[in-house]
């Protein structure tokens, strides 16, 4: 890929790299470590943000959460979800609204690429959602 590619991660995606899901974990680590290695340039969604920390939280405790949290900030910029993304998110009309939200953030910040394991739950048209492996492809062309 010629230019450097601009994208937002879905939280599943994360979750995969933090809870160690397999058999996601390898290609949804392999895509965070793009962004480490400014491969790409990463967002993530706010709402994304709190729902990691209440996830880590539980599964482990909030001096972990702050530490993940506070490493993935530096390398990911946090996408609006403002007014204006939330209204545009519930114009669409979709049946799962986090989606809906989540591709607002990704429009609004200009994403090349939406990166999910659950593509089917997007419509098509906006930005391009991508599978972690599909978007490996397309960053190694």
């Amino acid at each position: 890929m010629a230019n450097k590619p601009s994208i937002l991660v879905d939280l599943n995606v994360i979750v995969d790299v933090v809870q160690h899901r397999q058999p996601f974990y390898e290609e949804s680590a392999r895509v965070l470590d793009a962004v480490v290695r400014s491969q790409a340039t990463g967002w993530l969604a706010a709402h994304s943000i709190t729902t990691l920390f209440y996830v880590i939280n539980r599964l482990r405790n909030r001096e972990t959460a702050v530490t993940v949290l506070t490493s993935l900030l530096e390398v990911f910029t946090v996408a609006t979800v403002d007014d204006q993304v939330i209204r545009q998110a519930l114009s669409w009309g979709w049946s799962d609204f986090e989606d809906a939200v989540q591709m607002a953030a990704a429009t609004n910040a200009d994403a090349d690429y939406l990166v999910t394991r659950n593509p089917r739950d997007f419509r098509s048209g906006i930005v391009p959602v991508v599978q972690p492996a599909a978007f490996l492809t397309l960053l190694n062309q």
